[in-house]
């Protein structure tokens, strides 16, 4: 049996560039019952592992990772070199942006 862990990976590796999704969106497809489950997931990477974790907002579009990511280039930074515009710690047009793998994933 794989472990919840292996499959967010999975599943954020499929996030493409310029697009984000949300760690509640993640839950729900893998039907863990937390979007927490997913953010501690990814806590748990400590570096990519060729992972864009950075991909992976809050359901406002917020940057709730960034912690995590640091400041240089960081969160904000790895989204912007993949021309996702961010104001005030929020991505702007986030419902354009925004990959939910409910719909793209068949």
């Amino acid at each position: 049996m794989r472990h919840y862990q292996e499959e967010v990976y999975d599943l954020v590796k499929s996030i493409p560039k310029g697009r984000v999704s949300t760690y509640g969106a993640i839950s729900n497809f893998l039907s863990l019952g937390s979007a927490r489950m997913v953010g501690w997931a990814l806590n748990q990477l400590k570096g990519s592992h060729g992972i864009p974790a950075h991909r992976v907002v809050n359901s406002k579009g917020e940057l709730s990772g960034s912690l995590y990511f640091g400041v240089d280039p960081g969160m904000k930074g790895l989204l912007e070199k993949e021309k996702i515009e961010i104001k005030d710690n929020k991505i702007v047009n986030f419902k354009e942006k925004f990959w939910d793998p409910s719909i793209e994933i068949q």
